[in-house]
C-alpha cells in the first residue's frame, strides 16, 4: 500500500511539471523561436546557443551535491514568478524584446525558489544568471557600447600604424591613408568577439579554475584582449593596402582575419590565464619567504 502510495505520488508530480512545461512552452514559443533565429542570422549573438547548454551542464555537473541540499519551497518564489510574468507582458505590449526574453530568465528563478527554496537558488545562481548571456542586448545599449569601442579601435589604430611609418589621419572612426581609407564600422568595433570572448571566458575560468577572483578577472580581461585584438585586425589591414593592395587588403584578408584575430584572442586568454597562476605562485613564494 505504502508503495502504491508513493508510485501515485510520484505520477502526480509528473503531470504537475508536465502541466507546468506546457504552459511555459504556450506562454514563450515564440519569443523563444526568435531568438533562436537571431541567434541564427546576427553573429554578434552566435554564442547564444552555448549559454543554456553550459548552464545545463553546470547543473548536471553538481546533482550529487544539490542531491544533498535541503529542500525548503518559499511563497517568495510566487512573487517573482508574477514579477517575472509582469516583466513578460510589459515586454510584449511594449514591443520590447529584452524584457520578455529576459522574463524567461526570472521565472526560471521564481520556479525554483518556490518549488526548491533559497539554498537550492543559491547554490544554482550561477548556471542561472550565466542565462542572461544568451540574451541579446538592447539594441540602444549595444550602440552606447559599440560607437565607443569603434573610436577606441580607432585610435589604437591609427597610433600603431604611425609607429610602422605609415602617414596617417584620423577623423572619429575613419582611417585615411596614402593608398586607402579605413571605416572602423561596428563589426571591427569588437564587441563582436567581445561578447563572445566573455562568454568563453567564463566558461573556460569554470573548467579550468577554482578561485573565484582568477575567474572573475579572466572574464574582465575579456574586454581588453577583445579590444586590442581587432585594433591589429585593422593594422593588418591598413598595412596591406599600404604596401600590398587595398582592394585584396580589404577583400579577403580583411573577412579572413576575423577568425585569425578571434584565435589571436583565445591565445591572449590563455596567457593571461598563465600569467594569473605565475603571480599568485610568486606570491606565494613571497609570503613563505617573508615567513621565514
Amino acid at each position: 500500500m505504502v508503495a502504491t502510495a508513493q508510485s501515485e505520488s510520484t505520477r502526480r508530480d509528473w503531470w504537475q511539471w508536465a502541466v507546468l512545461a506546457a504552459l511555459i512552452v504556450f506562454l514563450y514559443y515564440d519569443i523563444l523561436a526568435r531568438l533562436t533565429q537571431q541567434w541564427i542570422h546576427d553573429p554578434n549573438f552566435s554564442h547564444g546557443f552555448f549559454v543554456p547548454a553550459f548552464s545545463a551542464f553546470v547543473i548536471w555537473n553538481e546533482r550529487k551535491r544539490l542531491a544533498e541540499l535541503e529542500e525548503k519551497p518559499s511563497w517568495w518564489g510566487a512573487v517573482f514568478i508574477a514579477l517575472a510574468l509582469c516583466v513578460l507582458v510589459v515586454g510584449v505590449l511594449g514591443a520590447e524584446l529584452f524584457l520578455s526574453r529576459s522574463s524567461l530568465v526570472l521565472l526560471f528563478g521564481g520556479l525554483l525558489i518556490h518549488f526548491r527554496g533559497w539554498i537550492w537558488f543559491r547554490a544554482l545562481f550561477f548556471p542561472w544568471a550565466f542565462l542572461f548571456l544568451m540574451i541579446p542586448i538592447p539594441a540602444i545599449i549595444f550602440n552606447q557600447i559599440a560607437f565607443p569601442l569603434q573610436l577606441l579601435a580607432s585610435k589604437l589604430a591609427s597610433t600603431s600604424l604611425a609607429l610602422f611609418g605609415v602617414p596617417v589621419l584620423r577623423e572619429g572612426n575613419v582611417i585615411h591613408l596614402p593608398a586607402m581609407s579605413l571605416e572602423v564600422v561596428e563589426a571591427c568595433s569588437g564587441i563582436r568577439s567581445l561578447m563572445s570572448l566573455g562568454t568563453l571566458a567564463i566558461i573556460y575560468g569554470y573548467f579550468l579554475e577554482s578561485g573565484v577572483w582568477r575567474r572573475v578577472l579572466l572574464a574582465l580581461g575579456a574586454i581588453p584582449i577583445a579590444v586590442a585584438a581587432n585594433s591589429l585586425r585593422i593594422v593588418g589591414t591598413g598595412l596591406l593596402g599600404q604596401y600590398w593592395d587595398p582592394d585584396k587588403a580589404q577583400g579577403f584578408f580583411h573577412t579572413f582575419s576575423g577568425w585569425l584575430i578571434f584565435v589571436m584572442s583565445l591565445l591572449l586568454l590563455f596567457g593571461l590565464h598563465g600569467l594569473l597562476r605565475l603571480g599568485e605562485r610568486w606570491l606565494a613564494a613571497r609570503k613563505e619567504r617573508a615567513a621565514r
